[in-house]
Order: C-alpha cells, then structure tokens, then sequence
C-alpha cells in the first residue's frame, strides 16, 4: 500500500475515525480501486492498534467498498462501469423527487453552495470538488421535506463518491457543473416543480453519461499500466 495516511490523535475509541480515514482515501482515489491493504500497514500508518482497524475495514467491506484479495489481506473494490450507470439511474430518480418538492415548497437555497462549488471546481483538490457536489445535492434533499430521500441516498453516495475521486483525479470536473446546479436551484426557489425535476433530469443524465465514458477511459489506463 503505497498511499500514506496521517496519524489520528490519541482517543479510546478509534473505529470511527479509522473509517473515515480510509472512506476518504478511497474515494478520492488516494486509495484507488485494486489496492491492496493489511491491517498492519494501516495501524503503523494511523498509529493505532489493530482492533480498530479490523472493525473499520468489516465496516468498509459491509458497504461494499473493500473485499478479499487472493491470498492474504483485502482490496480496494475494483471500479465497474456498468454498476455505476446502474446506480445513477437510481440515484436520479431521488434527486429529481427532491428537486420537484424542494420546488413545491418554494425553499430557497444557500447561496453560498454554488460559489463555494464554483470556487472548488477552479481549484485541483478533489475532495473539496467532491464536498462540495455532496453539500448541493444534500441541501436539496434537505429542502424536499422527505427525510428518506437523503437517508436513501447516502447508501448510493458511498460509492458515487469514489468514482467520483477516481475520474476528477484524473480528468478534473465537468465545465458546465455548477452551472446547471444554479439553475436547479433558481427552479426551485421560482416554485417550478416541474422545471426543476426536468433540469435535475437532465444533469443526472449528463453526469452520468459523463463519469461513465470518462471511468471507462480511467480503467483502460489502469489496466495497461498493470500490463
């Protein structure tokens, strides 16, 4: 395992944070899909025993994230395309839900979301591109007033976070993004349910269709350096 990983200050209880060290490794890429860990190089790198990180890695294997490699230890879980597409496909049918009656509500977003947003995506620190998304996306279902859409979809963003991490590492964030994020969020300040589950369509779509062709390119990349 050749990414490195800071050590975590001194605490009783490490499981969570273990976790969420590596969840952020791997999704954004620092951590990228094949590679393999022990529980021994992690606690060296963290600093912290064993236990906790056996905890954390059932945690990330449970979520799908990491699985058995041959022979001895665990991987990252190899990225596929396919599965992806499915899992937009999905998840666009919860954005658009929540766009319309973020909509019907009339809820005004923050402003700061999308500037933040713009401001991230000018910049090459991936995790800040993929917070960011994350944080528009998570107002939305906020504003919808349904609780389970954002408590579904936090299964789905697990793994949209790594593919995510895994193409902006290495093709940088799609142009037009926040661009038709304000636009979603004008619709649905306008009170226009309709418009606004249309646009969210429509940019499901397109980031879809987007991370898919450009995952594709990645993985082919991957599997040549590896030939």
């Amino acid at each position: 395992m050749a990414a490195k990983l800071l050590k975590l200050q001194a605490r009783t209880d490490y499981v969570d944070e273990v976790y969420k060290v590596l969840l952020d490794a791997i999704s954004s890429g620092t951590l990228a899909p094949g590679t393999r860990i022990t529980q021994e190089e992690i606690a060296e790198q963290l600093a912290v025993s064993r236990s906790p990180v056996l905890q954390a890695l059932r945690l990330l294997k449970k979520d799908g994230l990491v699985q058995d490699a041959p022979g001895r230890g665990l991987l990252v879980t190899p990225l596929d395309a396919g599965w992806i597409s499915h899992l937009y496909e999905i998840r666009g049918a919860l954005d658009s839900l929540a766009a319309r009656l973020a909509a019907e509500r009339g809820a005004k977003l923050d402003k700061a979301l999308i500037a933040n947003g713009r401001r991230a995506s000018k910049g090459d620190d991936v995790k800040a591109m993929i917070d960011a998304d994350m944080a528009f996306h998570a107002a939305i279902y906020a504003a919808s007033g349904n609780p389970l859409i954002a408590e579904t979809a936090q299964m789905h963003w697990v793994h949209l976070r790594r593919v995510m991490g895994a193409v902006l590492q290495a093709t940088g964030q799609r142009k037009s993004i926040w661009d038709e994020h304000a636009a979603i969020a004008a619709a649905i300040a306008d009170k226009d349910p309709k418009l606004a589950s249309e646009l969210t369509d429509l940019h499901t779509t397109r980031a879809r269709e987007n991370l898919v062709e450009r995952l594709g390119r990645v993985l082919s990349d991957m599997e040549e350096r590896a030939s």
